[in-house]
């Protein structure tokens, strides 16, 4: 997977919303020089929550930390919430850089299938994996690209959550045993159905005390901030305290890795998500590309279906995959057609 996560106009130039840099051009110099906080502002942190769930909030303790992006949020969820030498389970389609993060500090990704015979969610071999991971190890981290998986464009149904969610419950019945879900939400804000594809955050609420779940959020791709480097790692736990945790070993770890993040795109977040003015115009100018993505992916799935060409279940993103033998060749060989 060699995907830049950025979207383009039909002449290849980057696509960035006038919202979000006519805000942030508007702050004072001393707004975007000045430090920000070692866990990120105060506001931003509370912003961000509203950014991520909208109106699908866990019922849960739920704490945030300011990251450089989704990936520092999947930093610093694989340092402080997995031991050296633990198996990290994913999907088989994966972003590549979560081996680069996790083999960095001496953690290994391990894949069940993403998709079965059918090309359903294969709740079976992440059963399989995720059962035999747990017979190894104190901790059980699953890192779950959805909605708008990065890089085939399926999103996980609601019925599977459920199943992944027993699964684990089940699991958690052992007191020993500590159960880490990572759910990546990079691509959230390019979805189609905005509301609905949140929803299943809800099914967070009341789960058992060593079930914690840490959601990575981007500005990236939702705000077009991509070079701006900011994002959250944000926990929902039914304990109070081990919501207190996170988010003092998260601080520890951003003040060892990065210090402080960008204060500039904290304030501009905060400023379109609390007033309704300025975020209706932003959701109003980001629909504009939504809806231009949407008939892009139409598109090309309708045209792999009258050339017979084999593709994954698309459903919401950035990406479409293309399944076959030898991907470096056939890369190799579009690019001499410019694609």
């Amino acid at each position: 997977n060699a995907t830049i996560g950025a979207l383009t106009d039909d002449d290849g130039n980057l696509i960035t919303l006038n919202t979000v840099f006519d805000e942030y051009k508007s702050l004072p110099n001393s707004e975007i020089a000045a430090y920000a906080s070692i866990a990120g502002q105060k506001d931003y942190l509370e912003a961000v929550k509203k950014a991520c769930f909208k109106d699908s909030m866990p019922e849960a303790h739920i704490r945030a930390v300011a990251t450089p992006g989704g990936s520092g949020a999947i930093k610093l969820a694989v340092w402080n919430y997995t031991n050296e030498g633990d198996e990290i389970l994913t999907s088989d389609w994966f972003w590549s850089p979560y081996v680069n993060i996790s083999e960095e500090v001496g953690r290994k990704v391990t894949t069940y299938q993403l998709l079965d015979e059918n090309n359903n969610f294969n709740f079976n071999s992440f059963k399989e994996k995720f059962l035999d991971i747990a017979s190894k190890q104190e901790r059980i981290f699953t890192i779950l690209n959805t909605p708008a998986h990065n890089p085939t464009g399926y999103s996980v149904p609601d019925d599977d959550w459920d199943k992944i969610l027993d699964l684990s419950k089940e699991v958690a019945k052992n007191p020993e045993k500590k159960i880490i879900l990572f759910v990546d939400v990079a691509y959230i804000d390019f979805v189609k159905d905005d509301d609905g594809c949140r929803k299943f955050f809800e099914k967070f609420t009341n789960l058992p005390e060593n079930i914690l779940v840490i959601v990575g959020f981007s500005m990236s791709k939702g705000f077009t901030a991509y070079g701006m480097r900011m994002g959250a790692a944000i926990c929902i736990s039914s304990s109070e305290d081990v919501a207190e945790q996170f988010y003092y070993s998260c601080v520890h770890s951003c003040r060892a890795n990065w210090s402080n993040c960008n204060r500039a795109p904290m304030k501009v977040l905060t400023n379109i998500i609390n007033d309704p003015k300025k975020y209706k115009e932003y959701m109003d100018e980001k629909k504009i590309y939504k809806d231009m993505l949407s008939k892009r992916a139409k598109a090309f799935v309708e045209s792999a279906k009258k050339c017979e060409l084999d593709i994954l279940p698309y459903i919401d993103g950035f990406f479409i995959s293309i399944p076959c033998e030898d991907p470096k060749a056939v890369s190799e060989e579009l690019t001499k057609d410019n694609v």
